[in-house]
């Protein structure tokens, strides 16, 4: 965003870049800086929280009449916390069907909940929640020893697939969600240490590892420090 903002300043547009990583802004010096150190993707700070995100605003848009270049600091700093969030998962009502897949079955509820709650979902680069049973019950045949290039996940595309399942599961478990607002990796965290689906993504992933498949296939599949 730093080097874009020098662009759009060129085009006459005026920016205010509000930086998560001091020393890129600083190296990249845009016109205009608030930097904030909170979490990564949390750019106004605290989610939940409208009076903190409108002052980390008000305080960025208060930049604009500067006469010269200016790099401030917003006073409030935010810790990251990777602790998985607080969730409690449905029982298993399907023995008979992997754990993954079940699971994913028993949080459709709280997706739809969290869905028509927020009137959108972020399901749907690949595979809709419809789907999402489907495609780990591929990854899980794959984490047993099925062959990848035979067996196919819905829709083709596995990093789009993975994707979409995470994004099923983490807007399910926000939904169940207790205790305070969890932080910026706390339902990443979550996923992948605390369900059977995030397992198996990564069972399948190490699967394809061994297998040989093509680098990019099976490494993007989770996040790179996973």
């Amino acid at each position: 965003m730093s080097t874009l903002a020098h662009v759009f300043e060129a085009a006459g547009l005026s920016t205010i870049v509000l930086a998560s990583m001091k020393e890129v802004a600083e190296r990249i010096a845009p016109p205009r800086t608030l930097y904030c150190e909170f979490p990564l993707g949390r750019p106004l700070g605290k989610p939940g929280d409208p009076d903190f995100q409108t002052d980390v605003i008000r305080r960025g848009l208060a930049l604009l009449d500067a006469p010269e270049r200016v790099f401030e600091i917003h006073p409030t700093v935010i810790e990251s916390d990777e602790t998985p969030m607080s969730c409690a998962i449905p029982p298993r009502f399907d023995p008979n069907l992997p754990a993954a897949v079940d699971e994913a079955k028993g949080l459709r509820a709280a997706y739809d909940r969290a869905v028509a709650k927020r009137g959108t979902t972020s399901v749907g680069r690949i595979i809709d929640a419809d789907q999402v049973p489907a495609a780990l019950d591929v990854l899980h045949q794959w984490a047993d020893g099925a062959d990848w290039k035979e067996l196919p996940v819905p829709g083709g595309n596995l990093i789009g697939v993975c994707h979409d399942i995470r994004t099923y599961y983490e807007e399910a478990g926000l939904e169940l969600a207790t205790g305070p607002t969890p932080g910026g990796r706390a339902a990443e965290a979550w996923f992948y240490e605390a369900t059977e689906a995030g397992k198996t993504v990564m069972a399948a992933r190490a699967a394809l590892k061994e297998a040989e498949a093509p680098f990019p296939l099976w490494f993007y599949m989770a996040p790179a420090h996973r």
